[in-house]
């Protein structure tokens, strides 16, 4: 489970944000990822495509595996990794597409250290520059993660981009927003079964002279799905960002990028599942939000709310080196007795 939003400042700002949920506990680290580091991408058949980074990227990783999953580039390039199970079919290795080969994991990672805007991305996925194989991550499970990408540019726009049949299929993304399978084009057309949600209350009406109103706020948006599936999350994520007030600057719509997210958060228990006798609770592990007008990156954990921020700016992005920081951490309890006595 995942949730992904956009949203637009008053002063026409753009920042965006996801959720990251998982049945088993992933070791995320943020990383700093220099300009010019030499990747080597993954396929079943051994080594894919070899690349060096032109841009320099900040964002999370999953266990060993060194790739971004999550982040935002020094251009103001915004991406999402999200799980797309059943639906995500990766494109078959052979030795002539060998070198152009990509796991699901290092997908992303050339994303994010090749480009600066939506459009070199579609050019290049046109020409199949790349194919993303059906490759076995370590920390994944037995067979390659189901995934499938939101990608952000620094003007707003947006695309999500999707492996079905083999091919990568690129859908436009003009509310922002993210979650899981069904494909993304699903969940565009669900979303003509809510039209009639309205922030708005609804005002008292008249039945034969008895006057019949709202029993409290938020009429306006009764028949808004509460579940945590993916369609449900879909049309929330919709409705909350469409809806919500804009911010003043980037700064304050950071802040209402994970306060709309907080809506999503998934504690231990309410979404589970058992395998051999091993019960799996999906919970969200990290949130996570992205200014990319002053290319800074932001999260918290299920454990800690504490918002940390890392700073682009202040970073040497020439480093010879990618720079890892452990997103662990134990939220402190602040006792304020004492301002009582």
């Amino acid at each position: 489970m995942c949730t992904a939003i956009e949203l637009k400042t008053q002063d026409s700002a753009i920042v965006h944000g996801r959720t990251v949920e998982f049945g088993i506990e992933i070791d995320i680290s943020i990383a700093v990822v220099p300009r010019g580091y030499t990747f080597t991408g993954q396929t079943p058949q051994g080594d894919g495509l070899r690349y060096k980074t032109k841009y320099a990227a900040v964002g999370i990783i999953g266990y060993r595996d060194v790739k971004l999953l999550d982040g935002l580039n020094e251009a103001g390039l915004g991406l999402g990794t999200l799980y797309f199970p059943t639906f995500a079919e990766y494109t078959p290795v052979t030795t002539a597409n060998q070198k152009c080969g990509l796991s699901p994991g290092d997908f992303p990672n050339w994303i994010l250290t090749q480009f600066a805007s939506l459009k070199e991305i579609r050019q290049a996925i046109q020409r199949e520059v790349v194919i993303i194989t059906p490759t076995v991550i370590e920390g994944w499970g037995p067979a390659a993660p189901p995934f499938h990408y939101v990608v952000y540019d620094k003007t707003g726009a947006s695309i999500v981009i999707e492996p079905v049949g083999g091919k990568l299929i690129i859908h436009d993304n003009p509310l922002g927003t993210m979650t899981n399978s069904p494909s993304f084009d699903w969940h565009m057309t669900n979303l003509r079964n809510f039209i009639a949600l309205d922030p708005r209350n609804v005002p008292p009406i008249q039945i034969s002279g008895a006057t019949f109103q709202q029993l409290g706020q938020g009429s306006g948006m009764l028949g808004l799905p509460g579940d945590f599936t993916p369609p449900s999350r879909f049309v929330r994520a919709a409705v909350f960002s469409a809806t919500a007030v804009p911010a003043a600057n980037a700064e304050k719509g950071i802040e209402q990028i994970f306060h709309i997210l907080n809506n999503f958060d998934i504690p231990v228990g309410v979404a589970r599942s058992e395998e051999a006798g091993v019960v799996h609770s999906d919970y969200t592990q990290l949130t996570v939000a992205r200014n990319p007008q002053d290319f800074r990156y932001y999260y918290k954990s299920y454990a800690d709310q504490t918002i940390r921020m890392v700073d682009m700016k202040q970073l040497d992005l020439n480093s010879k080196e990618i720079k890892l920081l452990s997103t662990r951490s134990e939220q402190p309890i602040t006792d304020m007795t004492e301002r009582f006595r």
